[in-house]
């Protein structure tokens, strides 16, 4: 079973370089944030914990942070969360399920949707002899991104599961212009010496996104700009690596876990604290304290950066906390950006039901 295990994913690695290279030869254009929607995550508790969850990933938000962490499930799951950035500008929803299969693993589907609601369109608006524009002929459109993940874990050997997930994105800017994406995630989790680890090779495939513009919904502006309007283009998105290592302390009644994680990132952003040439570090640190498995208190690090002189440090605090009413999970997190952009609240809800059989 298991070399067949390592055929499969020799075979979807081996898919993916031929994807990279070909995407070299077809002419895409790199696109630093063509999926930096998704950095937002699953769930309040990864938030909470300053986003280092690639390693401690065990729930059905793990076919985002670690597809390997949903091998462990033995119960049904579900989740759903909202947040709110730049003080409520910009929505995210998040909704998941997963199913284990008796023996063969475990299987969910994801999605996520980010958006900017009612923007007016005043691009078909009239003025009148007076110069009053009427306000019948303004509508509405919503910027969006939305992503479909369908993901499988299973074991790899004792101590170590892997799990891989197909993702499909789609991008829309109301009429005028939309794009469809496609890259695979593979992941990798395990425990040695009391810890436990965990790796992700995020977009291993490279991302490929289509984009395509309605040029009749932009015919009145035109003979405005005339060349300068947009037009689709086809663009990538590097791979990314999350790796990181959590450990638990059991006490009398108590339950701590600490955890570190880095994102290395290959696009040239130079955005982060650490970087070196195109490839940029991103570190994330988090705890959590579990009192009885009822009441979670949580915190960490993340988003270190400087500014354009390099002469100040920032870091982006989390707080969090979650709480177990029977079946059901209801998690909170925090964030304050060191930018003044606002903060983000996640609030998001995981349900447990007993698997057939259990």
């Amino acid at each position: 079973m298991y070399s067949n295990t390592i055929k499969s994913v020799l075979i979807i690695v081996f898919w993916g370089l031929l994807s990279v290279t070909g995407a070299h030869a077809q002419g895409f254009v790199n696109a630093k944030y063509g999926n930096d929607f998704l950095s937002i995550g699953a769930g309040a508790r990864p938030l909470a914990m300053g986003s280092a969850y690639v390693a401690s990933a065990n729930d059905v938000t793990a076919a985002y942070w670690n597809p390997a962490g949903l091998f462990g499930l033995t119960q049904y799951q579900g989740s759903y969360m909202h947040s709110e950035r730049f003080n409520g500008v910009v929505s995210y929803d998040y909704a998941g399920f997963a199913i284990p299969i008796d023996g063969r693993g475990v299987i969910a589907v994801s999605a996520f949707r980010q958006g900017v609601d009612n923007i007016k369109n005043t691009l078909n608006v009239y003025t009148d002899a007076n110069g009053i524009p009427d306000p019948t002929q303004i509508t509405m459109f919503s910027a969006t991104d939305m992503a479909f993940f369908l993901t499988y874990a299973n074991q790899l050997r004792e101590k170590i599961q892997w799990g891989v997930s197909a993702k499909v994105l789609n991008s829309r800017i109301g009429p005028f212009a939309d794009a469809w994406g496609y890259s695979l995630d593979i992941g990798l989790q395990g425990q040695r010496k009391g810890f436990h680890w965990g790796l992700n090779l995020m977009d291993i495939t490279t991302l490929m996104k289509f984009w395509s513009v309605d040029s009749e919904a932009l015919a009145n502006i035109n003979t405005i700009y005339e060349d300068q309007l947009p037009v689709g283009q086809n663009e990538r998105v590097l791979p990314t690596i999350k790796a990181g290592v959590a450990k638990q302390f059991d006490l009398p009644d108590l339950r701590i876990t600490t955890a570190a994680d880095v994102d290395i990132r290959f696009d040239g952003r130079k955005t982060f604290y650490l970087n070196s040439g195109d490839i940029s570090y991103e570190p994330n640190i988090g705890a959590e304290f579990t009192y009885k498995e009822l009441v979670h208190l949580r915190a960490g690090l993340t988003g270190f950066s400087t500014d354009e002189f390099n002469s100040k440090l920032y870091a982006n605090p989390t707080v969090g906390a979650g709480v177990n009413i029977g079946m059901v999970q209801v998690d909170y997190g925090f964030s304050r950006s060191p930018f003044d952009l606002g903060n983000t609240h996640r609030l998001s809800l995981l349900l447990s039901l007993p698997s057939k059989g259990k």
